[in-house]
């Protein structure tokens, strides 16, 4: 299979992006981008140090809100609310999981949809459903720029996800179906599995599991997407054996490598567009 390198794809588009920001500097406006992190979770902080890092490396306002485990949800709602009234923040991102006692679906609904870079808000995920122009979710859109940069065809394609998060699965197969897929979502209650998956000219695995797709899973020729990160044996894997299903013909995602840097660099496409957005209002 031919590797879509996500690093090469994310780092010409933050090029782009840095004309953008240059651009907007000059009319003096910094793109603002501010993140909150409550309790200790370590692939949250390396998560939220990557981003911080992306964005103070192309001249942006970043913010970072690291907040004690036991906060309580007024106390982060009522630092949400005055991000919102922060003229010189473009963009808002709560990073998830969030701990128990927090309702996660209370939080992301506080962020003002105008600054819901992460596009989980429900007007957001709303205008998405119906195809109207709004905050893209960060992976969905990078999954899509992946694809994009190998001119792979879309249309007429059998589209299988596996996985049916608010955060991919969902999103993923509304970007798709804009694009003329024709699209299957597969969960765990979903039977003969492998019979599905062996259809898929695109492939998207996105449910956690280490190594979960195996070469027979695969129709010689697909592409296949992992948007899985695991741990095993201190090593990162993704949801597909690459090992296996490299073998194949077709197209491929490495993990690290493929999906992961896409993410951060289309927080920043949206927190450019949410900066854009108030330099056209002024």
């Amino acid at each position: 299979m031919q590797t879509i390198n996500g690093k090469e794809v994310s780092k010409k588009i933050r090029e782009e992006l840095q004309n953008e920001i240059d651009e907007l500097k000059e009319k003096g406006i910094t793109p603002g981008l501010s993140v909150i992190i409550v309790g200790d979770n370590p692939a949250s902080k390396t998560y939220v140090k990557s981003k911080d890092k992306a964005c103070k490396q192309l001249g942006m306002k970043s913010e970072v809100h690291s907040l004690d485990g036991d906060v309580s949800e007024e106390e982060l709602l009522n630092l949400i609310d005055k991000l919102n009234n922060d003229e010189t923040i473009h963009g808002i991102l709560v990073q998830l999981p969030l701990p128990n006692h927090i309702d996660e679906k209370k939080v992301i609904e506080k962020i003002s949809p105008n600054k819901d870079v992460d596009g989980f808000h429900p007007i957001n995920a709303g205008k998405l459903l119906v195809g109207e122009d709004t905050f893209i979710p960060c992976t969905p859109h990078g999954i899509i720029k992946l694809m994009e940069s190998e001119n792979i065809d879309i249309e007429g394609k059998r589209a299988v996800i596996l996985g049916r998060s608010n955060i991919v699965g969902k999103p993923i197969s509304l970007l798709l179906l804009e694009k003329n897929a024709t699209v299957t979502i597969c969960h765990s209650k979903t039977e003969n599995l492998k019979e599905i998956t062996k259809e898929a000219d695109i492939l998207i695995a996105a449910i956690g599991k280490a190594n979960f797709v195996k070469s027979d899973m695969v129709k010689d020729g697909a592409i296949v997407i992992d948007v899985g990160i695991n741990r095993v044996d201190g090593k990162l894997v993704g949801d597909v054996d690459f090992d296996s299903v490299n073998k194949l013909n077709g197209f491929i995602t490495p993990v690290p490598g493929g999906v992961g840097p896409m993410t951060i660099t289309m927080l920043i496409y949206n927190t450019v567009i949410a900066a854009r957005r108030l330099e056209r209002g002024k």
